[in-house]
């Protein structure tokens, strides 16, 4: 049977029925040669070719060498294939409920007469059949392995098997032939999936017919889901989304209107075992196809964004086919990290509890759903063993699954609500916050921060009434400039020990012996003149890299722990009351923040050299010991420059470094480098920011690159977008000539310059996340000409500017403004 495609069989079984196989003594039962066959006419002959095709039953050596079936006359030929056909196309109204299932043989086979006769209406017929029937379409393309493992019956020698597959490859190229995918895990076959929807989705009618199939088909699967949850009795459920998944022509517009979302809620229904399955499934399958998939959904969740009006009565969280779409798209997401760079190891050990006595205040006023204390956990990465922050580098990047649109619809405000309090009943597209852009995530976030600041003084409030004191709704910092470090530890120090909740309450900072009254302004400069302090050199808590711009922990330092406490409060007090600070840490720090150490990888930001030196070292091809002769014993200088030696290993001066054990000693450095020689300083530090932050959606929402941008803001200032945003106070408008004058001024500005007159406008030379077309900045008319310089109310974002009488004499009071104000009621 070898070297026989699909029709050249059927007739040799048509042939065999018909005129035999010429052996006199021939015992086949399905053979006119042996003496207990029954004679059939020619469709009744016809008919029984299909039957034993489809049995893969024995067929007989032929005897008569001039009835070879590759000898047969054009008109013996003509004859089979018409009765064949006939036979075929007269039973067309039976023939679906004949194929409970779909290969790629009886496939191949219908194409092939439907090609013959011009006509693919039984295609069609045939394959929606079975696309629409849940067990038929599970049972479909199962690889042949698994079928000759589940039976194997006696008359079906596997060779016979082969031979018939063997003519179905030759009838449908297979066009991942170098693509290897370990799929044990499965049992339909990818590569037979893929080579078939190549073959009928050229074709118009089963096109169709596939479209109408998945519609028939989804509800049912819903309901089988929800309901019967079919996939614990038979995980072999999933085979129908990995089947309907790898149609490539998901996202074109006829799927897209009812097919394609009622697929997604069918699909949103799997339980996170299944899901977990199919996105290690799906990991494997290479960034083209996990694209495709990717870019699936979005098209979906676009288009039904886009096709839609949404209002307060109409929310995008209501709308069942996103939400639908997003919960497929995060196994995408997932897969898409597990398909790329993952680092599952190297965790921090976590942080204790800051537990306090106003939980179960919250408890008996009936707010503990608001107050949740602990970082929320996904299922999803639960079920995966993986998290987004164990993702060094995705298959997809990260900022591909956002969703323009649906950002631009979503209302923060109700969705906010439905991720801390209505979770159960509402959708939150916070649950997924890898489709959120950072500014809409800042959003929830400053509502969640907003919400326990007025949750702390109604606790204060109360505990006034109660014990009869002063109420402090506030979280007060006094503060004098030339001792700014030592009155703000001494304070937050106090806070910490006696009562850490006082942290989650709005900050107001006072200068001492200065005007002004704290509405976000003075804590901007306090922040800053803090850093300043702290990252000064000549104290030693941090070294500064010339090369990187970069600080890192001293492992030297002579301060304690409080100090380094302190910072981290710092830092967790800025995210806190939404300000920027000018820090300069290396990513490193901010993926230790959300729990993971530093590796080798973390090497190539802070310290180029020594990751390229290393790399080098894991790339050489020479004789590691003898060459380089370096041991398991490291050099580093202390806070006075001296050299100190340390012991990777114990007698590590004693263990050569080899090629066996090289892999060994770069990750024991880099672990010494970024973890152990700095472990007492950055604890500290982690347990400060962790004071304010324990509570907080932070670690949940964000990844360590959006970390960075949230505390420190863009570094790209694009004053284009600040003078479209910019508003008018006091009589100025766009269209004035002083107004004109002013921005062609601050254009022809240094990008040092820009950066003083941001930091005097707004107390940061920081752009917010989303960049300075997010800043709201009112310039207001302060009068006639004068000699006064303009003036800045940070607080509001607000510049106060005189209409001077010529662009030159403005141009000189600002860039005296801007050089030389510091503090509050000096201009």
């Amino acid at each position: 049977m070898k070297n026989f495609s699909s029709p050249t069989l059927i007739e040799r079984y048509f042939r065999q029925l018909t005129d035999g196989c010429g052996n006199g003594s021939c015992t086949n039962e399905f053979c006119a040669s042996s003496q207990n066959f029954k004679p059939l006419d020619k469709n009744a002959a016809a008919v029984k070719a299909l039957e034993l095709f489809k049995n893969n039953a024995k067929l007989c050596d032929l005897h008569i060498p001039k009835k070879d079936p590759s000898s047969f006359s054009g008109v013996d030929r003509q004859i089979n294939v018409r009765y064949i056909s006939i036979y075929f196309f007269y039973k067309l109204p039976l023939l679906p409920t004949d194929i409970h299932h779909l290969t790629e043989n009886n496939i191949c086979m219908i194409l092939r007469f439907c090609e013959e006769a011009n006509d693919f209406s039984a295609a069609a017929q045939a394959i929606g059949r079975v696309f629409s029937n849940s067990d038929c379409l599970m049972k479909s393309f199962i690889r042949e392995e698994v079928k000759n493992t589940k039976q194997l019956h006696p008359q079906n020698h596997p060779n016979k098997q082969d031979e018939s597959e063997m003519g179905a490859a030759a009838a449908i190229p297979n066009q991942d032939t170098n693509e290897i995918l370990d799929l044990s895990d499965i049992k339909v076959d990818i590569n037979v999936i893929r080579r078939v929807y190549e073959r009928i989705l050229s074709i118009d009618e089963i096109q169709g017919a596939l479209v109408d199939a998945l519609i028939f088909l989804t509800p049912n699967l819903e309901l089988d889901l929800e309901y019967l949850d079919v996939y614990e009795t038979n995980p072999d459920y999933l085979n129908i989304f990995l089947i309907v998944m790898e149609n490539t022509n998901l996202h074109s517009p006829e799927y897209l209107e009812v097919a394609l979302p009622q697929f997604c809620k069918a699909m949103s229904k799997l339980p996170e075992e299944a899901q977990a399955r199919l996105a290690k499934i799906w990991s494997q399958f290479g960034l083209h196809h996990i694209r495709r998939m990717m870019e699936t959904f979005q098209q979906l969740i676009t288009f039904t964004v886009v096709s839609n009006e949404y209002d307060s009565d109409n929310i995008v969280n209501d709308d069942e086919t996103v939400v639908a779409a997003t919960k497929c798209l995060k196994v995408i997401f997932y897969a898409s990290i597990l398909g790329g760079e993952i680092d599952v190891g190297h965790n921090e050990e976590e942080e204790e509890d800051f537990d306090s006595e106003e939980l179960s205040l919250h408890e008996l006023m009936g707010e503990e759903r608001i107050y949740k204390r602990g970082p929320r956990v996904d299922p999803l990465e639960t079920e995966l063993g993986v998290k987004a922050i164990d993702s060094r580098k995705p298959l997809i990047p990260f900022e591909e699954f956002i969703n323009e649109s649906l950002n631009d619809v979503l209302e923060m405000d109700k969705d906010f609500t439905f991720f801390k309090v209505d979770g159960e009943s509402k959708f939150s597209f916070q649950t997924c916050p890898f489709i959120l852009k950072v500014i809409t995530k800042n959003q929830g976030l400053y509502y969640d921060n907003r919400i326990r600041m007025y949750g702390e003084r109604r606790l204060t409030a109360f505990y006034s009434m109660m014990q009869g004191r002063e109420p402090t709704p506030f979280l007060e910092l006094k503060v004098r400039r030339d001792h700014i470090i030592d009155d703000a530890l001494i304070r937050l120090e106090i806070i910490a020990m006696e009562n850490p909740s006082d942290l989650k309450k709005q900050l107001v900072v006072e200068f001492e012996g200065e005007q002004g009254i704290d509405e976000g302004g003075i804590s901007k400069e306090f922040f800053q003149l803090f850093l300043e302090e702290i990252f000064n050199p000549d104290i030693g808590m941090f070294r500064y890299d010339e090369d990187t711009k970069l600080f890192w922990f001293n492992p030297s330092s002579l301060e304690n722990d409080a100090q380094f406490t302190l910072i981290g409060i710092v830092l967790g007090l800025a995210i806190y009351n939404s300000c920027i600070l000018d820090v300069h840490f290396p990513m490193v720090v901010y993926r230790k923040l959300m729990g993971k150490k530093g590796t080798y990888q973390d090497l190539a930001d802070l310290n180029p050299m020594l990751f390229r030196s290393l790399k080098d070292l894991l790339e050489y091809t020479g004789n590691v010991q003898d060459d380089l002769m370096l041991t398991f014993q490291i050099s580093q200088t202390d806070l006075f420059g001296n050299p100190t030696l340390y012991d990777l290993k114990e007698k590590g001066d004693q263990i050569p470094v080899t090629k066996e054990n090289r892999q060994e000693f770069v990750e024991m450095y880099a672990d010494y480098i970024l973890n152990k020689s700095v472990e007492c300083q950055f604890k500290a530090f982690k347990k400060g920011f962790l004071m304010v932050t324990n509570e907080s959606p932070l670690k949940y929402l964000y990844r360590p690159e959006e970390v960075e941008l949230l505390i420190c803001g863009s570094r790209k200032l694009d004053f284009d977008a600040l003078e479209k945003t910019t508003d008018y106070d006091g009589g100025y408008s766009k269209d004035s000539q002083i107004i004109k004058d002013f921005w062609e001024i601050i254009h022809s500005f240094s990008e040092e310059q820009k950066k003083l007159f941001l930091q005097f406008t707004t107390g940061t030379d920081r752009a917010p996340v989303g960049g300075l077309g997010k800043l709201k900045m009112i310039i207001a008319r302060n009068g006639p000409d004068t000699d006064r310089l303009p003036t800045s109310h940070t607080c509001f974002n607000a510049l106060l500017l005189p209409e001077y009488s010529s662009k030159d004499k403005m141009r000189d009071q600002l860039l005296k403004a801007i050089t030389y104000a510091k503090g509050f009621g000096l201009l």
